[in-house]
């Protein structure tokens, strides 16, 4: 007997901002799912340089230019299995740049499928030429000046340039 329900993905983050990194993730993961869920979350800890909710606008404007049917933005602020299982999630999508991601991806893992282990998790290796890109360290090249715009799409770094300056950021030349 063949399971014939959606199979929905969630690919979960905090997109601060988001990057061309992120975009390839979610354009290749839409391809192995009925639905691909953006899951944006807030994470204090990661100081972030966006609210949620203008996170969810650059998720969901960068998805619309992606042009891919089949992927919906959704901000959630909880366990990451609770927010899978309520969207009727199979996949946990996560994106591998370096083998420092790959033990901490395997960790977290391991710890949600003993949380539920009829959710998998899928990694999609980062394309070669995205594989540097990080949030933390776009923020980190646009709070100094440097120039962003080989890791972020125009209206990111639009966003990004306007939300340092707005700070005040930007460090000795």
């Amino acid at each position: 007997m063949s399971d014939t329900r959606a199979q929905v993905g969630i690919y979960p983050g905090t997109f601060d901002p988001i990057t061309l990194g992120h975009c390839d993730i979610i354009r290749r993961g839409a391809k192995l799912v009925d639905r691909l869920i953006i899951g944006v979350t807030t994470n204090p800890s990661k100081n972030p340089m966006f609210s949620p909710e203008e996170r969810m606008e650059m998720v969901e404007r960068e998805v619309k230019a992606m042009g891919v049917e089949n992927v919906e933005v959704v901000g959630f602020n909880a366990l990451l299995m609770h927010f899978a299982e309520k969207q009727g999630a199979q996949m946990i999508v996560r994106g591998l740049r370096a083998v420092a991601d790959f033990e901490y991806e395997y960790q977290m893992a391991g710890m949600n499928q003993q949380l539920n282990d009829d959710i998998e998790t899928v990694f999609l290796m980062a394309d070669v030429s995205l594989q540097p890109i990080a949030s933390r360290l776009v923020k980190e090249i646009a709070q100094f000046g440097g120039d962003i715009s080989r890791f972020v799409s125009p209206s990111v770094k639009e966003d990004v340039v306007e939300r340092v300056a707005r700070q005040g950021l930007k460090g000795d030349r």
